[in-house]
């Protein structure tokens, strides 16, 4: 029996990107929907659903995609609740990457750091890609700072995590210069940057006043990029005594995620791929043991 996957997409145009990737991870036919949304939704997983018997439901799966972080988890839930008995299908949440990039740069820390009790710090912390690096962090109890523009913003995100993580060691902070940014890095041991295309938190210099740093992760591809030292290309790339990442250095690890995560839908019809389940995918990819 074919292998279909049903791509949801949040956005008016379904994601070319996700869609190669789909090929690439060897799903046989891929269908793909647009601005769909929770109250739209239960339709297409029906027909995900009724279609095979539940002996041959693991080869139909569901990827949820799209712009928007928190749409897609809204339209995760919902196709959760549409599920019954076996009736079922395997799914995978990863809009605009948040999920496969976080847990790949989590995972490529974790080949350098004992991340137990290590002091890090996420730049652009309330974004889709900081919330979730800060919340992998957290899972693997480190000290983190979630820093984001305003302080209610970074004090809400820290809420968040501690929701799913209730031992969380989390602080607040609030930054609007790069001399800011540079502040609260000090002493720091990791720092993972993941703002908006074309947001710098840290310039020139910046690496070589920071004592005790010991690896930084820019994820923004977008010049400006975030740690203005860092190439996109760099992996673990040692510079002023500091392993550095870039966003394309990273990308290695997020791609063969990606593709290890829509395989594994066919696996089983009950996976739900989130973003701890697709880190442990990336540590399992990364040949890292848990």
């Amino acid at each position: 029996m074919q292998k279909i996957l049903i791509q949801l997409d949040t956005d008016p145009q379904p994601s070319v990107f996700d869609r190669v990737v789909a090929v690439d991870s060897g799903v046989e036919h891929l269908f793909s929907y647009s601005g769909v949304t929770p109250e739209t939704v239960t339709g297409l997983v029906h027909g995900a659903m009724f279609t095979r018997g539940p002996a041959d439901l693991k080869n139909t799966a569901i990827f949820v995609g799209g712009g928007s972080a928190a749409d897609g988890e809204a339209l995760l839930k919902k196709v959760q609740k549409t599920f019954f008995g076996p009736m079922r299908v395997s799914v995978m949440m990863d809009s605009n990457g948040c999920n496969t990039t976080a847990a790949a740069a989590i995972a490529s820390a974790r080949r350098h750091l004992p991340l137990a009790e290590t002091s890090a710090i996420v730049l652009g912390a309330t974004g889709p890609v900081g919330l979730r690096a800060a919340e992998l962090l957290a899972l693997e109890h480190a000290h983190v700072t979630l820093v984001s523009r305003t302080l209610e913003r970074a004090q809400a995100a820290c809420l968040t995590i501690l929701q799913r993580q209730p031992d969380a060691h989390l602080s607040a902070a609030a930054a609007a210069s790069p001399e800011d940014y540079q502040q609260l890095c000090y002493g720091q041991e990791l720092i993972v940057a993941a703002g908006a295309a074309g947001a710098c938190f840290l310039n020139d210099g910046a690496l070589q006043q920071l004592p005790g740093l010991r690896l930084a992760i820019d994820l923004n591809a977008v010049p400006p990029v975030g740690i203005s030292e860092i190439s996109v290309m760099d992996k673990a790339t040692e510079k002023f005594g500091v392993l550095c990442y870039g966003a394309i250095g990273v990308g290695g690890l997020k791609m063969k995620v990606h593709r290890r995560a829509v395989a594994s839908l066919f696996e089983g019809n009950d996976r739900v791929l989130d973003t701890r389940a697709i880190y442990a995918l990336a540590l399992e990819v990364a040949g890292i043991a848990r």
